[in-house]
């Protein structure tokens, strides 16, 4: 993987555990040479993901519609900051230039930058390692509500298998480097005939 985009929180949560632990991503992708693609803030968690990343030697790539801009306020020592038009344009461009995906906490911001990638990766409209980084427990209830999707028939169980958790951001990238995309059938419709 030569890059990899990082979705996470505009703020940093209740403990500095979690910005602890983005800095070790953010160092993590600089070591092994990937470039951190995200949404170009230099706040919050992604603020600190992307410090760590720099200051490590690493590049990093930010991604932000105008209309952000100020309100997230930009990160000024980017190696490059791609103003776009829109939130949608934002998450297609992050995705298009990703090898991968990482997920650390944050809000709903995040979620839906999840389980838009998840979704997409069931669709088969990419083939690319998705990881979460469990801080603290915090994706506990997201990855039990999943089982529960799966019990109640409403997410095939295969698809877990597309999602690599771990709490520790290196061996999390270590894994993500190791994933084999599974061969899914085209998506069918089951009422495609009706």
């Amino acid at each position: 993987m030569k890059r990899i985009t990082i979705y996470c929180g505009s703020s940093s949560g209740r403990t500095s555990l979690y910005e602890t632990e983005a800095k070790k991503l953010g160092q993590a992708l600089a070591e092994r040479g990937i470039e951190m693609i995200y949404g170009g803030g230099a706040v919050g968690m992604m603020g600190v993901a992307a410090n760590a990343c720099l200051e490590a030697g690493g590049r990093v790539t930010g991604v932000m519609p105008k209309m952000l801009q100020e309100r997230e306020v930009a990160h000024p020592m980017l190696d490059d900051l791609i103003i776009v038009d829109s939130m949608h344009e934002r998450k297609s461009r992050m995705a298009d230039m990703a090898d991968g995906f990482v997920v650390l906490p944050g809000g709903a911001g995040t979620m839906e930058e999840f389980f838009e990638i998840f979704t997409w990766a069931q669709l088969g409209l990419h083939r690319k390692s998705i990881g979460v980084v469990n801080i603290n427990e915090f994706y506990d209830p997201l990855l039990h509500m999943l089982d529960h999707m799966v019990k109640e028939e409403f997410l095939h169980e295969s698809y877990l298998g597309m999602i690599q958790i771990a709490q520790d951001p290196g061996r999390l990238i270590d894994t993500m480097e190791q994933y084999n995309a599974p061969t899914f059938q085209r998506y069918v419709n089951d009422h495609e005939d009706d």
